[in-house]
């Protein structure tokens, strides 16, 4: 009896000891290689993912600890949960992700790795596809949390004009 309630402590002791940080980071390592894995470049997901799944059909959701604001070349802005189709170099059927193009935000609907040419990510933002060197998506981004503003309710969720305020003074 003795020896189970040792080995009780010992479980209960290791699982205080793995602190949400270190599970975070282990998530986000393990999303990264499953990124890599698909010949996705690391970086495409920012640094705060706090759970990801991966279904039979390759459907990806990524839940973020908090929306917010990046910037690769433009701003880019990660809602909470963000859903894609999942395949060889790509992500299809984006949702959840926006860029900022002038003072519009612009819904990504698709990021293809090494497409039109090696080196170089694709991105679908709708109304135009915008090519970016993959260098820049080698790493995850930091990404800031948000303070939302306004959104014009006469569109669809995806289709949306919002403007946000990032915390950062440097943004």
């Amino acid at each position: 009896m003795a020896s189970s309630n040792t080995y009780l402590l010992l479980i209960l002791f290791v699982l205080s000891t793995f602190t949400s940080s270190n599970f975070g980071s282990i998530i986000q390592e393990s999303l990264h290689n499953l990124l890599d894995t698909y010949g996705l470049p690391k970086g495409i997901f920012p640094a705060n993912v706090k759970f990801f799944s991966l279904d039979e059909n390759n459907f990806l959701e990524v839940q973020l600890e908090t929306s917010c604001l990046t910037k690769y070349e433009t701003m880019i802005f990660f809602d909470r949960v963000v859903r894609a189709n999942l395949s060889e170099g790509k992500l299809w059927g984006v949702e959840g992700l926006s860029n900022k193009e002038l003072f519009i935000w612009l819904p990504v609907k698709g990021i293809i790795a090494n497409y039109p040419d090696p080196g170089v990510v694709m991105v679908d933002i709708t109304l135009a596809n915008k090519t970016l060197s993959l260098s820049i998506f080698q790493k995850p981004p930091t990404c800031q949390p948000q303070v939302y503003l306004e959104s014009s309710k006469s569109r669809t969720r995806h289709q949306h004009s919002t403007s946000y305020v990032s915390r950062d003074p440097l943004l």
